[in-house]
């Protein structure tokens, strides 16, 4: 079985809701959330991070700016009663960090702002993924894109040379935060200094 990481191409053509991405003379048609749509409506190449969803009636790509998105989307898709179509509504309603930040602080109300979440749905929700999130918070940080794909690459780095993972990502994230233009080297650079 085919398992995608992400893909890379020219925009053919873009709504809110989908992304047609040429590569290699072929047009994927794939799923995007608004806030995907947001990140990327600009741009005519684009690099997305792909989930793929198999079920009997149907092959769908999902596609994230980032691979902090699409992470979340896995975990949502993962409970009980939350689909595909459910989970990219969320991403699409609120951003991911405020979904997150809504599992982490028991946010019933503002999940339920979300067409398709109720009450129940909601609760479900932050019950199956207030701990895991928890412990994903220190790496899993929604910055910017073209941020966030320098980080992704300095934190990587940086933790297979053995530093910490979550001291790692408060080094560069203080380093983005204090100036925001970095080429990855320098970033790995500037970590090293600090660590």
């Amino acid at each position: 079985m085919a398992v995608y990481e992400f893909i890379r191409g020219s925009v053919a053509s873009l709504s809110p809701t989908a992304a047609i991405v040429e590569q290699g003379g072929i047009g994927y048609c794939i799923q995007i959330s608004l806030h995907s749509y947001s990140q990327i409506r600009e741009l005519k190449s684009v690099q997305l991070f792909i989930q793929e969803i198999i079920r009997e009636d149907t092959h769908d790509l999902y596609g994230f700016f980032t691979s902090a998105e699409r992470e979340l989307f896995r975990q949502l898709n993962s409970v009980s009663g939350v689909g595909a179509n459910t989970s990219r509504m969320m991403l699409s309603s609120l951003s991911p960090e405020e979904i997150s930040q809504a599992i982490l602080r028991d946010d019933v109300i503002l999940l339920k702002t979300i067409k398709g979440i109720g009450a129940k749905t909601a609760q479900r929700i932050i019950i199956d993924l207030r701990d895991k999130l928890g412990k994903m918070e220190e790496s899993l940080q929604f910055l910017p894109g073209s941020d966030n794909t320098v980080r992704d690459e300095a934190l990587s780095a940086l933790t297979m040379l053995g530093f910490g993972k979550a001291i790692t990502g408060k080094v560069l994230d203080k380093l983005l935060k204090d100036e925001g233009d970095w080429e990855v080297e320098e970033l790995i650079k500037a970590a090293l200094k600090k660590l």
